[in-house]
């Protein structure tokens, strides 16, 4: 497709990069460290930790890896925990050994831990105690040979620490018993890497950096191979979108997305790295209150997060009262931003939230809208730097401006392949293109717009409905808090629509719903079945589970 988009290019924002500027992540991390000593790198409950005092720790770590738990290079290592500030030491002590990391989503089942284990040869992990008793049912069945095991204040200092650890422990009784024989505290491996210096390691662009596991929600989960050069390369893409807008040393971004989901890891873990900027570390996000207060007493200048979570956030009257003369963007991604919540927020803020779009595969993000104030709302935004998108019919063959179909990317950031499984790599992967299974079109302008999900694509009476086209109008009712829509049987027209609804006001009934739907959707599309729940399955990081919806107790 002709690069319609470059007439709508943000100013100073380059349309290439480097993506072998830093050899590695780990370089990334020097980098800041150097250039950043002093400045304040994450924040949590109140702790301030240093750039300078994250190289030490994380140069400890490093050492323990190597000369106690003995690992080298190229061995995976799974992380298991929330956003704390053992995260990044983890994170950036594995990759300056030249280990693999295998990021694990804390609320696995034994058995979905068990997969990504013995799928990825995992023979270490780090995991928060409140997991630890899952471990201990599966570990049995893995390669997994050195157990860290890391509590909620182990980093927090001494006293706070020994206060945090004991009210999880004890009050809220959130760590189950566990037995876990030869496992360390994340504070003693710390202390036993200090009595020596690690060993430099080389690692290259094309050496794999993470087995980032997604398809959990579609299928069996299968880990996506993203090098060094996939993530570098996507953090520059970033580095250069934001630029215009953001100064080094002056930005502090709450990360309320777990750090082991790829969005939070890249867009706000490693990019603010490479601005020097604050990461301000949000462990329960669901909290809404805590939440609100630590946005009061860290005056923040980005937030990224899911729709949801922008929409929790503003149902609370306290969100409203913060001061958000610093707040410079907002992005969001993971799941379509809808533009009723877009709307309130800009209205809240004073600024836009600017939707983005990414998955796994592509380290993640591919699009953004510009965040210079030309954003187009409901759209997915313009190709990243070095990023190329076409959209193509079911044979492959390109479209037009306007018509939807599958969208294709490549670029830097577009993963080597899953791991160990070569036929599903070449069903997504053909002649370097990235097939999404996204539907979506170009329009005149250059932007891009999601239409839906391939799977998630309702067929009535021969028409194709698009729950996200329908779950935007219905955000809109001034009554309705959240909405999902799938298709189900129907003997009339193959498939119907249902809608799944969470109140915002209790006297909303099903025919107001019906009623508003067919004032801007043609008839087909009105929902024939509309379901109120208390709430709706969500995956840990708040994008909406239809796939629980369809099952058959949903229907």
């Amino acid at each position: 497709m002709e690069k319609i988009w470059l007439s709508s290019y943000p100013e100073n924002v380059p349309t290439e990069i480097d993506p072998e500027r830093f050899a590695s992540i780990a370089e990334v991390f020097e980098d800041g460290c150097r250039r950043f000593s002093d400045r304040t790198a994450f924040i949590h409950m109140g702790r301030h930790m240093t750039y300078r005092e994250l190289d030490r720790q994380v140069t400890h770590f490093t050492s323990y890896l190597q000369h106690v738990a003995k690992l080298t290079k190229g061995d995976r290592i799974a992380l298991q925990m929330p956003n704390a500030l053992q995260y990044p030491i983890a994170l950036f002590g594995a990759l300056r050994a030249g280990l693999i990391v295998v990021n694990t989503n804390p609320l696995y089942t034994p058995r979905e831990m068990a997969h990504q284990f013995t799928d990825s040869g995992a023979v270490a992990i780090v995991i928060m105690a409140n997991f630890a008793h899952n471990l201990q049912e599966i570990i049995g069945k893995t390669a997994i040979r050195t157990v860290i095991v890391t509590e909620m204040g182990d980093m927090l200092g001494m006293i706070k620490g020994l206060i945090v650890n004991a009210v999880v422990k004890y009050v809220k009784k959130m760590v189950p018993a566990y037995y876990l024989p030869g496992a360390v505290t994340f504070t003693q491996a710390l202390e036993y890497g200090a009595a020596q210096a690690p060993v430099p390691v080389t690692v290259t662009p094309d050496d794999i950096a993470f087995l980032q596991y997604t398809g959990g929600t579609t299928g069996v989960s299968k880990g996506a191979i993203l090098t060094h050069r996939n993530i570098c390369a996507n953090m520059e893409q970033n580095y250069a979108w934001m630029s215009p807008t953001l100064r080094e040393g002056e930005e502090v971004v709450i990360t309320a997305l777990p750090m082991y989901h790829v969005f939070s890891l890249t867009v706000n873990c490693l990019t603010f790295m490479r601005f020097g900027g604050a990461n301000v570390l949000i462990t329960n996000p669901r909290d809404i209150p805590a939440f609100i207060k630590e946005l009061q007493d860290n005056p923040f200048t980005v937030i990224t997060g899911v729709n949801t979570l922008f929409n929790a956030l503003m149902n609370s009257p306290e969100f409203a009262k913060l001061d958000f003369t610093k707040l410079k963007t907002t992005v969001g991604g993971a799941m379509a931003v809808q533009s009723a919540v877009s709307d309130r927020w800009k209205k809240i803020t004073g600024t836009p939230l600017v939707e983005g779009y990414g998955l796994t595969e592509a380290s993640p993000v591919v699009s953004c809208n510009p965040i210079d104030g030309h954003e187009q709302i409901g759209t997915i935004g313009l190709p990243f730097p070095s990023t190329e998108i076409k959209i193509v019919d079911d044979d492959g063959t390109e479209l037009p401006i306007g018509e939807p179909g599958e969208l294709c990317v490549r670029g830097p950031q577009v993963m080597a392949g899953y791991w160990q499984r070569q036929d599903e790599t070449d069903k997504v992967i053909k002649d370097g293109w990235l097939f999404t299974g996204d539907v979506a079109k170009a329009e005149p302008d250059g932007f891009f717009r999601i239409v839906d999900r391939k799977k998630d694509m309702i067929l009535v009476s021969g028409f194709n409905v698009y729950p996200n086209e329908v779950e935007d109008v219905l955000a809109q009712h001034p009554k309705v808090l959240e909405v999902a829509v799938i298709g189900v049987p129907d003997d009339h027209a193959g498939e119907a629509i249902k809608a799944f609804i969470v109140k915002q006001d209790e006297s909303l009934t099903v025919e107001e719903v019906r009623e508003f739907a067919r004032i801007q959707l043609t008839g087909y599309k009105v929902p024939k079945h509309v379901e109120f729940r208390p709430d709706l399955p969500k995956t840990n990081v708040g994008k909406i589970l239809r796939r629980a919806l369809r099952e058959p107790a949903a229907k």
